[in-house]
Formats: structure tokens, sequence, C-alpha cells
């Protein structure tokens, strides 16, 4: 029997990958609301949706796996340089 779900619809582990990735976007565009300086806000910004839209049409399991990994050390050390500022 045929599957219903159109072609391009994700797999599970990709769908949860996803999801993973638009949590952390979130999370880091919620921390860059502390930064003080709106010019460098606006920069972290911009560089941060960049950095994901860049990386929005990979499917490799492995690499989108390494690259969460590698945001979320950026995410904690984003928090940390925000937490010195306070």
């Amino acid at each position: 029997m045929a599957s219903r779900l159109p072609p391009s619809a994700l797999s599970l582990k990709h769908f949860l990958l996803r999801q993973q990735a638009l949590q952390l976007y979130r999370d880091i565009l919620r921390s860059l609301r502390q930064v003080p300086d709106p010019e460098h806000k606006k920069y972290l910004v911009d560089w941060a949706r960049h950095e994901f839209k860049q990386n929005k049409g990979e499917t490799d399991e492995e690499v989108i796996r390494m690259m969460l990994s590698r945001g979320r050390l950026q995410y904690k050390e984003l928090q940390k340089t925000l937490s010195l500022v306070k």
C-alpha cells in the first residue's frame, strides 16, 4: 500500500531535529533581547538569522546534529557573556 504522505514529508528524525533547531533559534533570539546596545543587538540578530537561513536546506542528519551541538555551545557562551554584562 502506498503512503498517503507527500514525497516531501519529513521523516520523524528530521522533524525532531527541525523542532530542536527552531527551539534553539527562538532561545537565541530571546537571549539577544538582553543586549543593551541596539547596534550590537541588530548585528547579532542578523548574524543568527543568516546562520540559520544558510543551513536551512541541510538534510544530512549527522551534519544537522553537529550544527545543533555547535549552536548550543555558542548559545551557552552567549548566555555567559550576557550574564557578565548585567
